[in-house]
Formats: C-alpha cells, structure tokens, sequence
C-alpha cells in the first residue's frame, strides 16, 4: 500500500506541476492578449483620426479642383474673346487703310 500511495502522490505532485504550467502559458498568453488589444485601439484610433483626415482632405481638394476647373473655363472664354478682338482689330486697320487711301485718291 505504501507504494501505491507513493505512487499516487507522485501523480499528485505531476497533476499539479501540470496545472501549474498550464496557469503559468495561460498568464502570459493573457498578457499577450492584453499588450494586442491595446495596440488594437491604439491603431484604431489613428485609424480614425487619419479617415477624418483624409476626408477633410478630399473635400478640400474637390473645391480646388472645382475652382481651378472655373479658371480654365474662363481663361478660356478670355483667351477666345481676345482672339476675336484681334480679328476684328484686324479687320478694322484693313477698313481703315483702305478708306484712308481711298480718300488719298482725289
């Protein structure tokens, strides 16, 4: 009897070797856990702040986009009206040379 009682506080002491070890990956796999999620938030939270961000940006860059769109339309319009005032300053010299010498003419 005494070697099985030997034996069986033997089994005793590995059971909770066994338990202690299991306990001990189990502190630190929590530990682990708990340095993770705080990493998760961290970047959660930049993550947020960097969407507003960028959001803020793409609005920004919508209305210069728009703005320089009405700048190219006008410059544009500009650039085309002052091709016709050429034209037409153009054609007035011509008249005018030509009524200018008309009237040379007696």
């Amino acid at each position: 009897m005494s070697q099985s009682g030997a034996a069986l506080q033997e089994y005793n002491n590995e059971l909770v070797k066994c338990i202690e070890d299991l306990c001990t990956k189990r502190d630190e796999l929590h530990r682990q856990i708990l340095i993770e999620e705080e990493e998760k938030a961290k970047i959660q939270h930049d993550l947020r702040i960097l969407t507003e961000r960028l959001a803020k940006v793409n609005e920004s860059l919508a209305k210069k986009i728009t703005a320089r769109n009405e700048y190219d339309r006008t410059v544009s319009e500009t650039e085309t009206a002052y091709m016709k005032i050429l034209e037409s300053s153009q054609s007035l010299l011509h008249v005018l040379k030509k009524e200018t010498n008309s009237l040379r003419k007696p």
